[in-house]
């Protein structure tokens, strides 16, 4: 079985600015650059004869190669006791395009669709137990502009968990149509 989930690598300028929002929170379990990324759709466990299948059903999407600014930061929970911190993204539009169209490709693969709504981000840190507050952190970097960069194609990852947290692995990546 892999675990596997379709997503938008970030350029490495943008990953080293993101890191610099590390700071001491209790509990916050920061990403390192090589786990910075926008998940599109989590797809979970998957059959290694079922991978051929993903790849054609995300061959030729219907959405064009599109800009990003990485700006902001927020939190899913209370800003007192966060599940995740995570950067935003701007603007969110194509990107849940992309969700959207993957989604519903995937659907017909049998692939039951998350029941959350979808919400574009980067993820920095993780809380589990003890989870120390982040308000300070969302105040400070309120506006702050983390890059821009180019979104010419989406990529299938593979995620292995490893002693320091997950290793995300490129199976395939998909060029999407357009001006890159």
């Amino acid at each position: 079985m892999h675990r596997l989930f379709f997503g938008l690598d970030i350029p490495a300028d943008i990953k080293q600015r993101l890191l610099g929002v590390n700071a001491p929170v209790s509990g916050a379990k920061w990403q390192s650059p090589e786990q910075l990324h926008i998940t599109l759709l989590f797809l979970g466990n998957v059959e290694h004869g079922r991978i051929a299948g993903l790849c054609e059903a995300a061959r030729d999407l219907p959405v064009e190669a599109f800009e990003l600014d990485v700006a902001g930061l927020g939190c899913f929970g209370q800003p007192r006791s966060p599940r995740n911190l995570w950067a935003g993204v701007q603007p969110p539009e194509p990107v849940a395009a992309l969700h959207d169209v993957l989604r519903v490709r995937m659907g017909y693969l049998g692939f039951a669709p998350e029941t959350r709504v979808f919400h574009p981000h980067i993820t920095l840190a993780r809380f589990k137990k003890q989870r120390g507050s982040v308000a300070q952190l969302l105040e400070d970097y309120d506006n702050a502009a983390f890059g821009h960069f180019a979104v010419s194609d989406i990529a299938l990852f593979e995620s292995n968990q490893a002693s320091r947290g997950s290793v995300y692995t490129v199976i395939e990546r998909f060029p999407l149509p357009g001006p890159r």
